[in-house]
């Protein structure tokens, strides 16, 4: 299939004055329903003195407030809920690794629109009728699995709902139904890479063309050695449960920016310290609106997520903004001596050294009143058994380099292959050890 094709023309390649109607007409349907329905929705607009009749173009967004994940903890569980409970058909949820989790809705409508906006990005990665699609992620109340899986059903592809981990039976089942397409986190594309290797496997010798990867932020050099080490074409997408799962955003086969469906969301980008509304091509935080959703509309939901926006058409035809890669979260930011850090930017600078292994973790912790990064990277037996002096070497070479790339000093340790834990779902890339 080439790399034109569309799932939904209509709304994918909608010239943008007809899209920006469209939304302000969603925009004023979705801010009567939360007004009316949802008390957390009421009492905001309250207190700015606000109706939605005030909201007369897409101008007034910056109007409205903005929603945050304490805002959904707060009405934990249904607050948040635009319709009653009978007619939610499906509840998931947030992990709440930090407190309670925050449980999101879908009627059977929302469900339908979910299932197309992913269909959306699967065939602009180059999904079609003919592959099969096995999913990697963990089923269950995270909604990335079920998204992929009904996102395949709807273009008609063939599902293996394998879920996470058990990944020489993954390995297995790739190799005997013959899978084409892999979805799941990106970390977990270079765990199967990994143990391809320990069982002497030639990926070539499976029949996966496409990787559709997402739940973790992950660097363009990262993409390069999944292609290789898979032999695959591997795209990024972008989504959260709050706003609807898998399906807000997703790259076409060009790679140069994930398209966001407009159509479905207003994205804006802000100042994660101000919240003032950063002009077009600005880097900040992506804040985003749902124009479709019935049972979980959100307004103005501050993701955390960094990253920016093109509005220019793609080549494939396309007219819908893209989103960049996110660099990383503005709450998972690191600042190190006044210096904003992010996993993303080590993860570059790793990834060009030869020798470096793809798995490394970042600890942050506190000398007296200094923060001190150290970074333990994997390397290869080679370079771990090496003598002294070339160690030392590397060593050096590594710490030059990231110094020069984040402009503050860091402390590598070496540590020897398989060594840092593997995670079937997101990968832990930080621990901070700061506020113990």
């Amino acid at each position: 299939m080439s790399s034109a094709a569309i799932w939904d023309a209509q709304h994918e390649c909608m010239p943008r004055e007809e899209l920006e109607q469209l939304q302000l007409e969603r925009l004023q349907a979705t801010l009567n329903r939360v007004y009316k329905n949802v008390r957390c929705y009421q009492n905001k607009f309250n207190e700015l003195g606000i109706v939605p009749e005030d909201i007369t173009s897409l101008a007034d967004l910056s109007r409205l407030p903005f929603t945050t994940k304490e805002d959904l903890r707060l009405n934990y569980p249904y607050g948040m809920f635009a319709v009653p409970l009978r007619e939610v058909v499906r509840i998931h949820s947030s992990s709440g690794t930090t407190g309670k989790p925050t449980v999101v809705g879908y009627t059977k409508h929302d469900l339908k629109i979910w299932s197309n906006l992913v269909a959306r990005f699967m065939t602009a990665a180059g999904v079609t009728p003919d592959d099969v699609v096995q999913i990697a992620f963990g089923y269950g109340l995270f909604t990335g699995a079920f998204g992929l899986h009904y996102g395949s059903e709807a273009i008609g592809a063939a599902v293996i709902p394998m879920g996470g981990g058990n990944t020489e039976k993954q390995i297995m089942i790739m190799q005997d139904y013959r899978t084409t397409a892999l979805v799941g986190t990106p970390s977990y594309a270079l765990t199967i890479a990994d143990r391809l290797e320990k069982m002497g496997l030639d990926p070539k010798s499976l029949s996966l063309k496409v990787g559709l990867f997402g739940g973790e932020p992950w660097s363009e050099a990262m993409r390069i050695e999944i292609e290789q080490r898979l032999q695959i074409s591997a795209t990024d997408n972008y989504g959260l449960s709050e706003v609807i799962g898998p399906g807000v955003a997703g790259e076409c086969q060009h790679k140069c920016g994930m398209h966001i469906a407009e159509d479905a969301f207003i994205a804006e980008i802000i100042d994660p310290e101000t919240g003032a509304v950063l002009p077009p091509g600005s880097v900040g935080e992506l804040v985003l609106t749902s124009l479709t959703k019935e049972a979980f509309p959100m307004i103005r939901y501050r993701t955390r997520d960094i990253t920016s926006l093109v509005y220019e058409p793609c080549a494939c035809g396309r007219t819908l903004a893209r989103m960049k890669k996110t660099m990383g979260r503005s709450d998972d930011m690191l600042i190190i001596k006044g210096v904003n850090v992010f996993p993303s930017q080590i993860e570059e600078v790793l990834f060009a050294i030869e020798g470096c292994e793809p798995h490394y973790q970042l600890v942050v912790q506190r000398t007296g009143t200094t923060d001190v990064l150290e970074i333990d990277i994997e390397v290869t037996e080679h370079i771990f058994f090496d003598e002294m002096k070339k160690q030392r070497a590397f060593l050096e070479s590594v710490e030059r380099r990231i110094h020069s790339a984040l402009g503050v000093g860091a402390t590598v340790k070496l540590v020897e292959p398989n060594s840092i834990p593997r995670h079937e779902g997101k990968a832990q890339r930080v621990i901070d050890k700061r506020s113990l």
